[in-house]
């Protein structure tokens, strides 16, 4: 008896706990949380869903418009449009796709870590507003037999937005990770991890040097694991790199960090695992990948990750303004 009524309390408590889940969902997104959810899918999904690059100029997967379109295809109401956003994500396998033509073209999304909370907050912005969409998007739609497209969703009001020099550290961080990861993907793609090993060895840092010309910024990637010697952490980074860590699994909505320091800023950001690096930074690697890695970094300590694990961080350094 006692076994049944406990039984009928959690699940009291369950039932509860879901109906206010999906009054959440349900509600509209105030001003203040559209601009966040806004800020999170700028940060966590358009460096690879870019609404701006072309296919030949970072963008490795359909903009956001796209998905947005596609899922309300299917799922008319809010709690059934974000519903099966944040269990793809949550876990991406080709049965839960509605994106067939996208996969085909650019792989499965790799699955991979994002704030508490995150993906729900993002899939209801793009419900209740619209967002950023390419000039070729609507006329792409429609020469695919869909009916005439105007997109879904309230305005967002336009704020000025004075960027903090987190906000400008992170945008060199994500611009970065931005090309790296095109490149990066384009040779996984196109000729297998073997290929990218020898990117990540001739191409990375010359890439994210030309980054950092063009930012007027000195942007490093570094690690306490780490694979080339010139990228190993110093006691500082060491110390970022370990708050990262334990923010990561505690769930937390990790922020950027920005430390003045004189006419300088020092800014942190962390570097995540998700399925596509564990090919090469996994715990179980290929032993022709293994040779190779070996073969080319004889001192290397960057393996034995998991996925969402903080593999190292952003490390750049920037002036000021000049203003100030």
């Amino acid at each position: 008896m006692k076994s049944s009524i406990v039984l009928f309390v959690f699940l009291s408590l369950l039932s509860c706990q879901k109906k206010n889940e999906l009054l959440e969902i349900q509600k509209d997104l105030t001003q203040a949380e559209a601009e966040h959810a806004q800020k999170l899918m700028q940060t966590h999904c358009y460096i690879c869903h870019s609404p701006t690059a072309s296919e030949t100029q970072g963008r490795i997967a359909p903009p956001m418009v796209a998905i947005k379109a596609r899922y309300l295809m299917d799922n008319k109401t809010k709690e059934e449009f974000v519903s099966p956003i944040e269990q793809f994500v949550e876990n991406p396998t080709e049965d839960k796709a509605l994106m067939y033509g996208a996969i085909k073209k650019h792989g499965l999304m790799p699955k991979q870590a994002f704030p508490e909370g995150s993906i729900e907050k993002i899939a209801a912005f793009m419900y209740d507003y619209q967002i950023e969409e390419p000039e070729w998007f609507k006329t792409h739609w429609e020469g695919n037999g869909n009916k005439n497209w105007t997109q879904s969703g309230k305005k967002m009001e336009e704020v000025e937005v004075v960027k903090t020099y987190a906000d400008i550290g992170l945008d060199y961080a994500l611009s970065t990770k931005k090309v790296l990861g095109k490149n990066l993907m384009e040779a996984i793609q196109q000729k297998g991890t073997m290929e990218a090993l020898i990117f990540c060895n001739i191409q990375a840092i010359p890439l994210t040097d030309s980054m950092s010309t063009q930012f007027n910024a000195t942007i490093k990637r570094v690690s306490d694991k780490n694979r080339n010697p010139n990228n190993k952490a110093n006691e500082e980074e060491l110390n970022y790199i370990a708050q990262f860590k334990k923010d990561l699994v505690d769930k937390k909505d990790i922020k950027p960090v920005a430390l003045e320091k004189g006419d300088k800023i020092q800014f942190y950001y962390p570097i995540e695992t998700n399925t596509m690096c564990l090919q090469c930074h996994g715990k179980q690697i290929k032993p022709e990948v293994q040779r190779q890695i070996l073969k080319l970094y004889p001192k290397d300590l960057a393996i034995g990750y998991d996925e969402n694990e903080v593999r190292g961080i952003w490390s750049i350094t920037f002036t000021k303004k000049t203003n100030e």
